[in-house]
């Protein structure tokens, strides 16, 4: 288990620990969601690059493999999440 210290403003700290934000659990998961958005964007920012490479298309049976192997991994990593209690 790592801990982490924040310093932030005090309007900001009181505001957030009004809203419930600042326990580990809700602290957690946001970081979670933002991981997982961070993963969808980079996502998308390699797959406009991989566009804009020269050469031939990649054909529609190679892209579905790949995305349904991306789909297998995050749904391994969730149960891996969710059995671990993260």
């Amino acid at each position: 288990m790592t801990k982490i210290e924040l310093n932030l403003s005090d309007d900001l700290a009181r505001e957030a620990a009004a809203a419930g934000l600042l326990n580990e659990l809700r602290m957690e998961a946001m970081l979670r969601l933002e991981l997982a958005a961070k993963r969808k964007l980079d996502f998308f920012e390699l797959t406009a690059k991989l566009h804009a490479l020269q050469g031939e298309p990649m054909p529609m049976d190679e892209i579905t493999a790949i995305v349904k192997e991306v789909r297998r991994e995050m749904r391994e990593r969730e149960a891996n999440d969710e059995a671990t209690g993260r």
